[in-house]
């Protein structure tokens, strides 16, 4: 059997295991300094995505100029993004060569989101970064982060959804409307969502109530 047979073999195992904590998640406590000036960029950025999605398609100049300030660094002269395009942070995201971005694409990139030379992505696809802890007692308490990876060469199918932590592999492709929850091995196919238990939460604390 080839090593990616293999990678791919042990991806679909491990998707029926017990679930894992995000990998790199890191925490941002709410109602601090750190979590406003967060809140403020967000306001920032909402503004930002507002004008983009406003101006005439074929006012290419203008769109880059405010990508440019979307992001907060030059881009590079090859990358597409089709609007409507939606981002929530922009400071987080980085972009290689040949990279097409198609319409209606959310990208919610504060735990950063890297990707590779010839990425394509279709249209309404999230790439997520961000959330909140799942145990009641902490869920309004943090804002939980990890990076995104998209290596060089991937294509993501229309409305799929990439998690946070997640690595796709070089080459790879993400069916239209798949869930990934989890890396994808280089040069693998997946696709498909499903509705998988994977832990029972505690009851929220009565203490505050």
């Amino acid at each position: 059997m080839r090593d990616d047979d293999e990678d791919v073999q042990r991806w679909v195992s491990d998707s029926l295991c017990e679930h894992r904590l995000v990998r790199n998640e890191q925490r941002l406590r709410t109602r601090t300094p750190e979590s406003r000036a967060f809140a403020e960029r967000v306001q920032v950025v909402m503004g930002l995505t507002s004008r983009l999605n406003m101006l005439p398609f074929d006012d290419l100049d203008a769109r880059r100029a405010v990508l440019t300030e979307i992001f907060g660094k030059p881009i590079p002269d090859s990358l597409s993004i089709l609007p409507p395009f939606y981002c929530d942070y922009g400071l987080g995201a980085s972009f290689g060569e040949r990279v097409f971005i198609n319409q209606g694409c959310f990208f919610l990139d504060y735990g950063g989101i890297t990707i590779g030379d010839r990425v394509l992505i279709g249209p309404r696809v999230t790439l997520s970064t961000a959330g909140h802890p799942v145990e009641l007692d902490e869920r309004y308490d943090f804002i939980t982060h990890a990076p995104i990876v998209i290596e060089d060469e991937v294509w993501i199918g229309a409305a799929a959804t990439i998690t946070p932590g997640v690595t796709i592999g070089r080459g790879s492709v993400v069916g239209a409307g798949a869930v990934v929850a989890k890396d994808v091995p280089p040069l693998s196919v997946v696709t498909a969502t499903s509705v998988v238990e994977r832990k029972r939460l505690k009851p929220a604390s009565t203490a505050d109530a």
